[in-house]
């Protein structure tokens, strides 16, 4: 397992456009080098700036916001009570910042044919890839427009 190693910063992160940055996060840490822990190690995982992968323990229990496929991947969007909560009252639609403590991850599997499904060209979560985090901190991440991002490489 590989962890990205560097906070991802852009000073002008758009405050709605989590998505958008989120794929940036994902490109830029699927291009940075890493160094390799145990499974049992990755909530010691801390970027340069702050941000720590403890932060995001329990992350596998949030609620589902969104599932994508390409190719090479399946991923999963999950976010923390705050956020969906965030969802719910109209963010980032009624322009609005979301809260502090807004927290999401993002999952992605190697995808593998399904050994179970009638359908041959069904695809199941395989081998888990990476997973890549972001927070909502406007006094830690002045600088990106109050989101801080990391992640792990498996």
């Amino acid at each position: 397992m590989a962890i990205g190693t560097h906070l991802l910063r852009h000073k002008r992160a758009p405050r709605t456009a989590l998505l958008w940055a989120i794929a940036i996060a994902a490109v830029a840490l699927a291009a940075l080098g890493g160094r390799a822990i145990s499974a049992q190690d990755k909530y010691t995982v801390q970027v340069p700036g702050g941000l720590a992968f403890s932060e995001f323990r329990g992350y596998e229990d949030w609620q589902t916001v969104a599932v994508s496929q390409t190719e090479g991947v399946l991923a999963v969007i999950l976010a923390n009570p705050t956020m969906i909560d965030a969802y719910r009252a109209g963010i980032p639609g009624n322009g609005k910042p979301f809260p502090d403590g807004s927290k999401m991850a993002k999952i992605h599997w190697k995808p593998e044919k399904s050994a179970e499904a009638p359908d041959p060209t069904t695809r199941i979560p395989g081998t888990l890839h990476d997973v890549d985090f972001m927070v909502r901190d406007s006094k830690r991440f002045t600088d990106s427009g109050g989101w801080g991002w990391g992640g792990l490489q498996l």
